[in-house]
């Protein structure tokens, strides 16, 4: 596949990962993941609680709650629970991973991650590339 038709593609899989953003009930930020394989999705996820949990992701004092999970961390344990591999697969996220999701993609064998805005920590993306996972960022 040619850069620009890849480049044309990793966007397009963007637009739907910040679609899937709209999902979440954070209200400080709100943050997709589609998780693709063979151009297919294989899995997506948004941050928020964990599944039994009120829809409430921040205090009241507007700190993030300590059990709310990455949209990240969502994709991967969705696609770890069904029949999909993700060795080998694409994440596109919203947000650059921060250090604790990129340790997930490194263990999921997701090979390329690919981003829109940069997390406030760069350690993450700085661990991905110490891992050879490709790191594209996208300007839509």
């Amino acid at each position: 596949m040619t850069d620009r038709k890849q480049l044309e593609l990793d966007k397009r899989y963007m637009r739907m990962a910040f679609i899937w953003s709209e999902n979440s009930y954070c209200k400080r930020r709100q943050v997709g993941a589609i998780l693709v394989k063979d151009k297919m999705i294989i899995s997506d996820g948004y941050n928020g609680t964990p599944s039994g949990f009120e829809n409430v992701c921040e205090d009241e004092q507007n700190v993030t709650k300590p059990y709310v999970l990455h949209a990240e961390a969502n994709a991967i344990t969705k696609v770890a629970r069904s029949n999909n591999s993700s060795d080998g697969a694409t994440l596109y996220v919203t947000s650059s991973p921060c250090i604790e999701c990129a340790k997930l993609i490194i263990q999921a064998g997701i090979r390329r991650v690919v981003y829109a805005d940069s997390y406030r920590l760069s350690d993450g993306v700085e661990l991905l590339k110490k891992a050879n996972i490709e790191l594209i960022s996208v300007d839509l």
